[in-house]
């Protein structure tokens, strides 16, 4: 498995902005990666130092599409803390 294809995508939202604000950045991953897996992409893909990486399964809601119950797909969240001073330059918006 790449590293691309570790970090699927940045999750955004109020709540991951106040968590940017102490070095956390949130990730949307493959659900098969390892949590040792995560921090090396994370350090190849942005050149950062990661010190922590908390890993979770979410759970899938259910829904209800055009009368007919159904369920949104389950993912794994990765929350990386990084070293103090180091900040990931895409989140910024710089």
């Amino acid at each position: 498995m790449t590293f691309e294809q570790i970090l699927i995508a940045p999750v955004l939202s109020e709540k991951t902005n106040a968590l940017r604000e102490q070095g956390k950045y949130v990730f949307k991953v493959d659900t098969a990666a390892s949590k040792i897996e995560i921090k090396e992409a994370v350090r190849k893909l942005f050149n950062v130092k990661v010190v922590d990486c908390t890993v979770m399964n979410v759970d899938g809601k259910f829904k209800r599409v055009r009368g007919r119950p159904g369920k949104t797909s389950s993912w794994k969240k990765a929350i990386v803390r990084l070293a103090p001073g180091e900040t990931i330059k895409v989140f910024e918006g710089v």
